[in-house]
């Protein structure tokens, strides 16, 4: 049985993914796992490989205070990307795609219950 945060994640990699695919973009893998990491979202765009953390919250989108203040991207410390270029480096080596361009990209999704609708915010080339 998932907890709540787990269901949050899900469904905010799901949108993601939707949002990802609706701008373009190919998507090669999804959750690819390690013992030291996982990647959320690997995903093409002509050239370039992203590789996509996506950090999804529970918000009133739209209403301010101080809750609404928190960004989930402040939850990407220096360790977490250090983690993230071991695996994504692992990832290029695994898959044969050290030839080509790479950039970590966020994806943060906004879902708000009350109005049953989801915002996303793409922060590009963030390390």
């Amino acid at each position: 049985m998932k907890t709540e945060k787990q269901k949050v994640g899900d469904l905010g990699e799901e949108m993601a993914t939707l949002w990802l695919k609706r701008k373009g973009f190919k998507i090669i893998a999804r959750n690819y796992r390690r013992k030291w990491g996982e990647l959320d979202v690997v995903a093409r765009l002509k050239d370039t490989i992203h590789f996509v953390e996506v950090k999804s919250v529970r918000r009133y989108i739209g209403q301010s205070g101080s809750e609404d203040e928190y960004e989930a991207e402040e939850n990407i410390h220096p360790w977490k990307l250090r983690r993230l270029h071991r695996i994504i480096s692992i990832f290029l080596e695994n898959e044969n795609l050290e030839d080509l361009d790479w950039q970590l990209d966020v994806i943060v999704v906004e879902l708000d219950d009350e109005k049953q609708a989801g915002r996303v915010r793409y922060l590009e080339d963030v390390g």
